[in-house]
């Protein structure tokens, strides 16, 4: 019975941050730094902020030797179709990769849900939805998966074994306040 238990507790467990609310990637950066500081190999891929870009995250990422890498093209509306299947074919193919061969404890697909939910283009090509179940279902047994952004598909939903959905109740950007540096990016 206590080895049932001890196999249960060293399980991988696949944890989703959705919802319109604001918190997802912020959830998933505290995940990252409590389990670096359990001595954790951590990997954050962001799937739409673009590399171009500078983000509070990864500058306290790489202070705190926390991999993380930007795959994205950045906002929809600001490149073309192609260049965005271009970026997430990238993405998506480094993701496997890591899951399956980098050695890491905890693998966070930050806007993984957000790049699935894309309907202004197609992306099943380059980013299959049977593939990203494959990989939930199949990775190493002992890697905990993160997987962050709005509009979670029910069959990610469905494969977790945590799902927190985050609420707008009140938000600045209805009074007309921009994203603020250090708050959004």
């Amino acid at each position: 019975m206590e080895e049932v238990l001890n196999s249960r507790k060293q399980r991988g467990l696949t944890l989703v941050y959705t919802g319109d609310g604001k918190g997802k990637t912020t959830a998933a950066l505290g995940l990252a730094v409590r389990a670096a500081g359990r001595g954790k190999k951590v990997l954050m891929i962001q799937f739409i902020k673009s590399p171009e870009r500078t983000y509070g995250e990864k500058i306290t990422f790489e202070k705190l030797g926390i991999e993380i890498i930007q795959t994205g093209a950045g906002f929809t509306w600001t490149k073309t179709p192609e260049e965005h299947r271009k970026a997430l074919k990238a993405g998506w193919t480094l993701a496997k990769e890591k899951v399956f061969h980098g050695g890491y404890d905890v693998v966070i697909l930050d806007e993984l849900n957000n790049a699935l939910a894309i309907d202004t283009f197609p992306i099943q090509d380059v980013l299959p939805l049977k593939e990203v179940l494959e990989l939930i279902h199949d990775r190493p047994k002992e890697i905990h998966l993160v997987i962050t952004g709005r509009s979670a598909k029910e069959e990610i939903i469905n494969c977790a074994d945590l799902v927190t959905e985050m609420k707008v109740v009140k938000h600045y950007y209805n009074e007309g306040i921009p994203a603020v540096k250090g708050i959004e990016f």
